[in-house]
């Protein structure tokens, strides 16, 4: 009697990557289990998008860990449906929140007294998946901290409060970043969910932030995750952009990455299950950005973060 679900010759591929392959076959259909898995995962993507971003909770973790911050910043998207709708309203800060931006000396018309610009600017955006920003950022934070901090023959940089905004994109960082006078601004976002990959994190960093920056000024970090690249590995690449960013005063295609950190964690590169498939670290230039290589599985020409 023949096998309800035929063995599939590329069987043996599914222990390197997520990615569906190799599901086999029930008649003319898919099996099942794999057709319950599909729902499954689509419904966890769904979420994903909808569940928002629980900030007191991650204020209070981010404060309990040492980290200043600043008051809670909201785009001008007024909730999740219009913020789906209008990428453009995602990528501008409610004025009332670019309002708390601006130092009391400049207010008050005392430009001199302003305080030192700090050279690097943390934002932490909900993105298209609040849950990857609310997984990942502490952890991803505190291992950044350290990486910035001991890497040989560099001074930590100055960092500003860390900032969250709701309901953000790739671009807002841009005017958070000017408002504070900061040399760069990194955004840690949570990506556009893919089929397996509903909690991945991005990390775009740009040198000299203003309204209009384009993703070709930027340098990204994606897929940041268990599943694809490390909290550790993410955090030295991280670094190391910042810390050349500083010194070149550049990013995205003109900063390219040549830190030699491996691309694959050890137990990948020695033949461990990797992440997602092509994306178990990817640290791309903004050119590379602008063809939509990133880890939420975006297509060519799309970018659903930015």
């Amino acid at each position: 009697m023949a096998a309800a679900v035929p063995a599939d010759p590329w069987l043996a591929l599914r222990a390197h990557t997520p990615a569906r392959i190799a599901l086999g076959r029930s008649g003319a259909s898919l099996p099942t289990r794999e057709w319950l898995g599909f729902a499954a995962a689509h419904a966890l993507a769904r979420d994903a998008v909808q569940v928002p971003l629980d900030t007191a909770a991650l204020r209070r973790q981010l404060s309990a860990d040492g980290w200043p911050l600043l008051p809670t910043l909201r785009s001008r998207a007024p909730d999740r449906a219009s913020y789906l709708r209008r990428p453009d309203w995602g990528r501008r800060l409610q004025p009332d929140s670019a309002a708390l931006l601006q130092p009391a000396p400049a207010r008050a018309g005392d430009p001199a007294a302003l305080p030192p610009a700090p050279d690097l600017a943390i934002v932490l955006g909900d993105g298209p998946s609040a849950l990857a920003l609310q997984s990942h950022a502490a952890p991803l934070l505190a291992a950044l901290r350290e990486a910035l901090g001991v890497m040989p023959g560099r001074p930590a940089p100055v960092l500003a409060p860390l900032a969250i905004a709701e309901q953000a994109r790739v671009a807002l960082a841009d005017e958070v970043g000017a408002l504070l006078n900061a040399r760069l601004v990194l955004m840690l976002l949570g990506e556009r969910p893919g089929l397996s990959s509903p909690d991945s994190l991005g990390a775009y960093l740009t040198h000299a932030p203003a309204i209009g920056c384009t993703d070709a000024q930027r340098n990204c970090v994606s897929n940041i995750r268990p599943e694809g690249l490390a909290i550790g590995p993410a955090a030295q690449r991280i670094a190391w952009l910042v810390h050349e960013a500083l010194r070149r005063r550049v990013t995205g295609i003109a900063l390219k990455d040549d830190s030699g950190t491996p691309l694959l964690a050890p137990d990948v590169a020695a033949g461990g299950p990797a992440g997602d498939a092509g994306a178990a670290g990817a640290a791309v230039s903004g050119a590379d950005a602008v063809a939509g290589v990133d880890g939420a599985g975006a297509m060519p020409g799309q970018n659903g973060n930015a």
